[in-house]
């Protein structure tokens, strides 16, 4: 029988490969937008370029999904790694050379577009290469290599920006992609080839077919739960990725390198409340239950409305400035935790093989929220003048009433986990 312990060695590889490729992609989804945001000035482009780039990873979701049950993953992540590489060493050659609003649509757009068609199949492998009982935790250590990429990128990212430029950052990225392709061709993960009847689109159109019926009628948990951690996109953590830029380099009154170090190390931050997250996930997966659910959301909701109470009532910028990512940090810590525990119940209620078109599915509705959040928070904030706590406020109340009105669902999740 094949090993499926969590530390096999294909799982190793994985979680390796994951370190190398996030920090590329993180330290490059920092710098980009930063560059952007410094080239242009308007928070109202920063947040309408970068919901734009949600869009293709929306789209893409399904389809990676589909992929990732019908292809080997192993070829998914080398391929997509070997062609991030490519696309970011064109953009060394065009920048510059081009308008840099166009030239960082499509590649921002390329960039998220690979991530959404790259993630289903990580997600997909878990369940194939560790045990039931230890899916949690090996959800736990894929997040928390996901928030550690995203705590260190953003940092070293944020001090090479600083100092030296883009060019730079361009440069270590492509390098991480090319080590990651490399390691992940060295990975075994259990495949078995289907047959395709038919065409291919038609093919597609029955596995998402097949994917919505078993989450709608079927297990239609999944889908409500689906919703609600769309929500917190939707609310909290859009608030989080268009509120702290532009306040930190707009509102508090940084000189601009100050504001671009200060940016890194805030994103740096807020990764650390993922990484906590994830951790709290690994050690407590045998103890969180379902129904704590509910008080997560509230916690989520309280600590963004902490972050609210910075901007109003403190006066020092680098007072805001701490106390505002404490609320970040601690909101995405929760976050975290919820996810990695709506993820699991996931895999633990799908089929085999239906989990990566599954997975792909929830995704997709958590993330399509995305970018309707950063282009209505990009104008809110573009618009609000000195008043930069009140969507925090709202956030907050309307995430309170979310995890009153929804406590059934964790019920019943709860009853199904039981059965």
């Amino acid at each position: 029988m094949q090993n499926k312990a969590i530390f096999s060695k294909d799982f190793l590889l994985v979680a390796i490969g994951q370190i190398i490729s996030l920090f590329g992609n993180q330290i490059l989804r920092y710098a980009l937008p930063l560059y952007l945001l410094n080239q242009t000035g308007s928070s109202v482009l920063f947040g309408t370029i970068l919901a734009c780039s949600f869009i293709p990873m929306i789209l893409l979701f399904p389809i990676g999904g589909i992929i990732a049950d019908r292809v080997n993953k192993r070829n998914i992540m080398v391929i997509l790694d070997f062609g991030t590489a490519i696309l970011i060493f064109l953009f060394c050659l065009l920048v510059g050379k081009i308008d840099v609003v166009p030239l960082m649509t499509i590649t921002m757009i390329i960039l998220y577009g690979i991530q959404g068609a790259y993630q289903p199949a990580v997600k997909a492998s878990v369940p194939v290469l560790v045990d039931t009982e230890n899916i949690m935790q090996a959800n736990s250590v894929v997040d928390l290599i996901s928030s550690l990429a995203g705590m260190v990128g953003p940092v070293v990212g944020g001090i090479l920006f600083s100092i030296v430029g883009l060019a730079p950052i361009l440069y270590v990225s492509i390098g991480c992609f090319f080590v990651s392709a490399v390691m992940e061709m060295f990975i075994h993960i259990p495949f078995e080839k289907r047959q395709v009847k038919g065409n291919m689109f038609i093919t597609a159109c029955n596995d998402l077919k097949v994917s919505f019926s078993f989450m709608f009628k079927e297990q239609p948990v999944l889908w409500k739960l689906s919703l609600i951690f769309a929500s917190i996109n939707l609310f909290l953590t859009s608030l989080v990725l268009i509120g702290v830029p532009v306040l930190i380099t707009q509102h508090l009154g940084f000189a601009a390198n100050t504001a671009n170090r200060l940016y890194g190390f805030a994103q740096g931050i807020i990764a650390a409340g993922c990484i906590l997250g994830g951790l709290l996930a690994g050690l407590l997966s045998k103890k969180v239950k379902s129904k704590s659910g509910p008080f997560l959301l509230m916690g989520c909701a309280l600590s963004i409305l902490l972050a609210g109470g910075a901007l109003q009532f403190l006066r020092g910028p680098m007072e805001i400035y701490i106390v505002m990512l404490m609320g970040c940090a601690l909101m995405l810590t929760l976050s975290t935790l919820f996810q990695i525990q709506i993820m699991t119940y996931l895999q633990i209620l799908t089929p085999i093989e239906l989990t990566g078109k599954v997975i792909s599915c929830v995704m997709c509705v958590c993330i399509c929220t995305n970018p309707f959040g950063q282009f209505i928070y990009g104008i809110v904030f573009e618009k609000i003048g000195s008043s930069t706590y009140l969507p925090f406020y709202m956030a907050a109340l309307i995430m309170m009433g979310i995890s009153v009105f929804t406590r059934r669902i964790f019920y019943r999740m709860d009853h199904l986990l039981l059965s």
